[in-house]
């Protein structure tokens, strides 16, 4: 099963091209996550990581703040009975301590909640920075004798507060938007992903976009640091 990650960009860019505040934009963003996680498991996708709110994006206007923590609320609200329906397991990585109490609690029941889930694992990046993950896991792992890429890895997923444990390397990054760079998401498991940038925005994307992505990633060759299998004659 593949592992795809997502950096959801646009928001508040298409909202500005629109006329609207940029809350406009993350909340009609959230409409283009309910369709991906629809539309994953049928494109032969097991792990679904969603970059919804980076460590770095404390320092945005506190309304937007406000605005974007609500709508996550919102969404665990409305979307948690339902993900449990579907076998979709909800799991959270990034920090927890700088969450409201309120919506902490829901994080941890939405956890709870769809624990058994097994068709599509959904992992929600917030207040997440893949650079202090890793340097809390590299503290962590500081006694660790001999230290490996798995032993690390699950270290990394502890310092990442995944109650899911490790998962496999990401296959596809995919970010929308038009920008082409990682700005902090999943630096150690992206080591080996095929990256896939496209100029539409978030809120515009939805499950044929994401099928266009996947039917691209499969149409490319993953050598992982070696050479071409020879080709049969």
């Amino acid at each position: 099963m593949t592992h795809v990650a997502i950096i959801m960009d646009g928001n508040g860019r298409w909202a500005k091209s629109l006329g609207r505040a940029r809350e406009f934009g993350h909340r009609r963003g959230a409409e283009s996550v309910r369709k991906v996680v629809e539309a994953a498991p049928d494109l032969g996708v097991g792990t679904l990581t969603l970059y919804a709110f980076s460590s770095d994006n404390w320092t945005r206007p506190a309304r937007e703040v406000s605005a974007l923590m609500a709508l996550l609320g919102k969404y665990l609200r409305e979307q948690t009975s339902r993900c449990a329906e579907k076998g979709v397991r909800i799991n959270f990585i990034g920090r927890r301590d700088r969450l409201a109490p309120a919506l902490a609690a829901l994080v941890e029941q939405a956890e709870r909640r769809t624990a058994g889930c097994r068709r599509l694992l959904v992992r929600i990046a917030v207040d997440y920075s893949a650079r202090d993950a890793i340097v809390r896991a590299a503290s962590r792992a500081a006694g660790d004798v001999p230290l490996t890429r798995e032993s690390f890895a699950a270290r990394l997923a502890e310092a990442s507060h995944s109650s899911a444990g490790p998962v496999p390397d990401v296959d596809l990054l995919i970010r929308t938007g038009g920008e082409q760079r990682l700005s902090d998401f999943l630096l150690w498991e992206c080591a080996y992903a095929e990256l896939y940038f496209t100029p539409r925005k978030w809120p515009d994307f939805e499950a044929a976009d994401l099928e266009a992505a996947i039917r691209e990633f499969r149409r490319r060759e993953r050598r992982f640091g070696g050479v071409p299998a020879a080709k049969a004659v």
